[in-house]
């Protein structure tokens, strides 16, 4: 019988990973395979900057899956964040005429005015609808109600133009196509938010490495999107100014590091390495300073509308929320006294791996692209033989879900790009330059029968002539 998985990948700021995992009839999943590459060298803040080393790390991944689940992998699903993703709110007015019964080809107009809206060196992603006002009535669904005056209220997720580009054009160097592209964000609040928390309203707060997102959620529809530039790797190199290497930093930090420390002995020290040692209290100190840091601008991010509704109040995910007394922190500074830690997403899932087990917040973002995959991303089978991998059975074509525009108030998370008058004018010259290019090379290749031909008749013209001077 043929496999059936699903593959995805995150790009994150210090590691790259990939997953396969199935889902069952019961609704759960079973994690198959996991492949990590370091991203360092290539990508900062979520954001690839070293095409090459990007591309390096993709392929290494979707090998490593490959030879784990010793079958070929047809398509591959993506998440984008990173510090280029935001959320712009937009308002587009239709005036009608007096007692127009609005209808659905209205509602639809404004949606796409809205996606055409131009963000220089920006694409849009997404379009979620936040709320359309009728007249001086704000409603969900605007469709029969008559009205002279129509709003239309949304909030565009974008992206940089050439972020967005660099990373589809490494995911597609490795010859794997791409079968679709999720906000990595989104995804994510799906998985670890509950249903409660995003109609009552709630702020999710994803710790990461280079980077901290907040997503503010309001009676089931994403209200706010931002990614701060700020993470746990911050608090490691500030701690290097100890006198000590970020290795030996990132251990202390580890072992040591409490968002809300308590008085302690001015005698206490913590060992960094063999031949150095830290007082505890001026660790502790850039410890929590660089950590309020944090939480000052994850509260600058509630907006002013929604202070004091959120009453699902703060959910905590990512590698930094398992940090000693987070929660204490976040509930002192924030002034909000519901704090939740989601160190696992809400599906369940079954794997031996102890990257899934250790429940630390980690993985939650690459099982919840994972848990929004639908296409089978299985190829053929792999044997080995004595001339290496062969394929035991011809790859299936899959059709890929059509990406048709969402009309969905709360948003899916997948990827829309629209693109504008410069990016259609720049793909028409690259098409017209690669077939420009073909029929040169067409001019240029030698035509096999006929070059034979015009040979042959030369020489018996060059014998005839010769025969007839002899004579």
């Amino acid at each position: 019988m043929a496999k059936e998985f699903i593959v995805a990948i995150e790009i994150g700021s210090s590691k790259i990973t990939g997953i396969a995992g199935k889902k069952n009839q019961d609704g759960s999943m079973t994690v198959m395979a996991i492949a990590k590459e370091d991203a360092s060298a290539c990508i900062r803040k979520g954001i690839v900057y070293n095409i090459d080393k990007t591309l390096q790390c993709i392929t290494n991944i979707v090998s490593k899956l490959k030879n784990s689940l010793k079958t070929e992998i047809a398509y591959i699903y993506v998440g984008v964040g990173g510090q280029s993703i935001r959320s712009v709110k937009n308002t587009l007015i239709k005036e009608l005429p007096t007692d127009t019964i609005i209808n659905q080809s209205m509602v639809d107009q404004l949606m796409d005015a809205n996606r055409s809206t131009p963000y220089p060196d920006l694409d849009i992603l997404d379009a979620i609808t936040q709320e359309y006002k009728v007249d001086k009535q704000f409603q969900m669904d605007p469709v029969g109600v008559p009205c002279s005056h129509l709003e239309g209220h949304f909030l565009n997720i974008l992206c940089r133009h050439t972020y967005y580009k660099s990373l589809k054009k490494c995911v597609e160097n490795t010859g794997t196509p791409i079968a679709d592209m999720y906000i990595a964000p989104l995804a994510l609040a799906e998985s670890v938010l509950t249903e409660n928390e995003r109609r009552s309203g709630c702020i999710l707060v994803d710790l990461g490495s280079q980077t901290t997102t907040v997503s503010v959620y309001h009676k089931n529809i994403l209200r706010h999107l931002a990614v701060i530039p700020l993470g746990s790797a911050n608090i490691t190199r500030d701690i290097t100014s100890l006198q000590m290497e970020e290795q030996d930093a990132e251990k202390l930090k580890l072992k040591y590091a409490d968002a809300n420390p308590e008085e302690q002995d001015e005698e206490l020290k913590y060992q960094a390495n063999a031949d150095h040692e830290v007082e505890s209290n001026k660790f502790n100190h850039i410890v929590e300073a660089r950590l309020n840091e944090i939480i000052a601008n994850v509260k600058f991010q509630i907006p002013d509308e929604l202070d004091g509704l959120l009453l699902a109040g703060i959910v905590l995910t990512g590698g930094g929320s398992n940090m000693k007394n987070i929660d204490a922190a976040f509930r002192q500074q924030m002034g909000i006294e519901k704090v939740r830690i989601a160190n696992f997403v809400n599906q369940v899932i079954h794997s031996n791996h102890t990257d899934i087990t250790s429940h630390n917040g980690m993985m939650n973002t690459v099982l919840a692209l994972l848990a929004k995959g639908n296409l089978n991303c299985a190829g053929h089978e792999l044997t080995e033989d004595l001339f290496g991998d062969k394929p035991t059975q011809p790859v299936v074509p899959q059709p890929l879900p059509t990406n048709t525009p969402t009309t969905a108030s709360a948003g899916d998370g997948t990827i829309k790009v629209v693109l504008n008058d410069k990016d259609k004018e720049e793909e028409k010259e690259e098409n017209k330059n690669n077939e420009e290019g073909k029929n040169k090379e067409e001019e240029k290749e030698p035509k096999g029968p006929n070059l034979v031909k015009r040979i042959w008749h030369k020489t018996g013209d060059f014998l005839k002539k010769l025969t007839t001077e002899e004579e």
